[in-house]
């Protein structure tokens, strides 16, 4: 009687419990589990018994909609005042990156035109690094965009690529394949850079069925997990425990030593040890190297003559395959449509892309592939999918932006003015003892900032001095918009940009230059 009393106070006492927990009970109780208010005890060499311990309840939070707490300035067409944005910005928005901190006084951006921007002051800014990196048509978008992604919206705005295929998509595809080396022949459009490399890791993973990605270590290659641990430069701390199978190789332009006092010399050195650590990993080990053609972030780097040409042939050796990351550089940036044409014949069996392709009007990406790539996903699962690739509206956008640059011929307008780049790098260079050194293609430029010593002002890690802080103030109060990244400052502007335009931005950061001199107290 007692064991037919306790199963019916338990069966009572369990009908007030969730759905799932109440089955969980009845499992325990079925295999002969003491009840909550049993004190459970064993014997010797018998069955395990366990602690007992309730399970937390619930501290219930109001979770429901309350339209109440709506307000009507969402739906009044008048505009905020600085004010009231402002005011929002501090209460609800995060920063990426850096702390949210740094962005508390960014300035509010309500127009541009041109290579310009103007605040809510209708102070003017020059766009100096195109955002970062990407608006390369600057803010007149061209009519045929607009007209392309309005009549895109009212016929069709969203087909999963997973399900259905649309002109564009295929268009798209065409043309890309039309501009690339003619082995390049399959294409994905991801959402973003990063995106598209995780996809081009994967891809190369599948393909050779090997784990291991080779990656420098000044470079940069997005900012999900597996990217970041691709990365080579300090952002990948964030997340480099999250994934593996990326080996790290120096760059032929490393930090604080050099591979030869000529470039032939530490072209030659550099390629030695590349192939001595292919070696040692173990070629059969090893899926793909991943290169940005030119380093981007990282100091808008020109590799060594000959160095990426030779990286081509050790993979070609070691049967590896070769991962161009044009995220930042395709699309005409450098003078070229891509940044691997500045090296005789080096074809990559992978291509990634981004910036440019859309002139961040929207957010997309591509990936091309050899045709024995794509032919090997014909039958083989590629693994690697989004929810918006291949989304038609954006696809629309960088269909119209990418003609647009090829008619415009905007990639011939970087070559042209890469000379006036040189020289107005070289007066920086002459005029500031806080600049180093510089580098420009096309018109991805970049100067080295340097301390007192000689040194450069911002170290691998640790906090940025001072005197950082106060050029990020005066660049702002010349007009001077874009990405300051100590101990570099980009030179990167919309490829739209004309002569007089860009000497105009070099006068602008030469007066912020002069700020940063004294504060350093060169």
């Amino acid at each position: 009687m007692l064991s037919i009393a306790r199963t019916t106070q338990a069966t009572r006492a369990m009908k007030g419990l969730p759905r799932r927990l109440k089955a969980t009970m009845e499992v325990l109780r079925d295999a002969g589990a003491p009840a909550a208010s049993e004190v459970a005890k064993g014997g010797v060499n018998t069955h395990h018994v366990p602690d007992s311990h309730p399970l937390p309840q619930l501290q219930p939070r109001d979770n429901q909609y309350d339209p109440s707490r709506v307000s009507t300035a969402h739906w009044d067409e008048s505009a905020w005042t600085p004010d009231e944005i402002r005011a929002a910005q501090h209460e609800h928005v995060v920063a990426t990156w850096g702390p949210t901190n740094a962005i508390k006084n960014a300035p509010i951006l309500v127009r541009g035109e041109g290579v310009y921007l103007y605040d809510v002051n209708d102070k003017q800014y020059i766009d100096w690094t195109s955002q970062a990196i990407c608006t390369n048509l600057g803010y007149d978008v061209p009519p045929a965009v607009i007209e392309a992604v309005n009549k895109q919206l009212e016929a069709l705005p969203m087909v999963y690529g997973g399900l259905g295929i649309t002109e564009i998509r295929c268009r798209m595809a065409r043309l890309m394949s039309e501009i690339l080396p003619d082995e390049i022949t399959g294409f994905l459009f991801p959402c973003g850079g990063g995106e598209a490399n995780e996809a081009a890791v994967r891809i190369a993973r599948r393909f050779t069925g090997r784990q291991k990605i080779l990656t420098h270590y000044r470079s940069y290659h997005g900012g999900s997990t597996t990217t970041l641990a691709a990365t080579g430069d300090f952002r990948r701390w964030f997340a480099e425990a999250g994934a593996t199978g990326f080996v790290k190789m120096y760059n032929p332009t490393p930090f604080r030593f050099r591979w030869g006092e000529d470039e032939e010399k530490a072209t030659e050195v550099a390629l030695a040890a590349l192939e001595e650590q292919i070696l040692m990993e173990g070629p059969q080990t090893i899926a793909a190297v991943l290169l940005e053609s030119i380093v981007g972030a990282g100091g808008t780097l020109l590799p060594t003559k000959g160095y990426m040409e030779g990286v081509r042939a050790l993979c070609d050796k070691y049967n590896i395959l070769y991962i161009a990351d044009e995220v930042m550089v395709g699309f005409g940036r450098t003078g070229k449509l891509w940044g691997f044409q500045h090296y005789d014949g080096l074809v990559p069996d992978i291509v990634t892309s981004a910036k440019g392709l859309s002139a961040a009007y929207m957010p997309l990406a591509v990936v091309g592939m050899k045709q024995e790539i794509k032919e090997f996903f014909e039958a083989n699962a590629l693994g690697w999918g989004a929810t918006y690739q291949a989304h038609p509206v954006a696809l629309a956008c960088a269909y119209e932006c990418v003609k647009h640059l090829l008619k415009e011929d905007l990639a011939g307008n970087a070559a042209r003015l890469e000379s006036v780049m040189v020289e107005e790098i070289g007066r920086l260079v002459d005029t500031h003892p806080s600049v180093r050194q510089g580098r420009a293609a096309g018109l991805f430029g970049c100067i080295d900032l340097v301390g007192p010593d000689g040194n450069l002002i911002q170290p691998l890690q640790g906090p940025s001095p001072d005197a950082v802080g106060m050029l990020r103030k005066a660049l702002s109060d010349e007009g001077v918009f874009g990405l300051v990244r100590p101990p570099y400052l980009h030179c990167a502007p919309p490829l739209v940009i004309n002569e007089e335009e860009l000497r105009d931005g070099f006068g602008r950061v030469h007066k912020a230059l002069c700020t940063l001199d004294k504060a350093l107290g060169h």
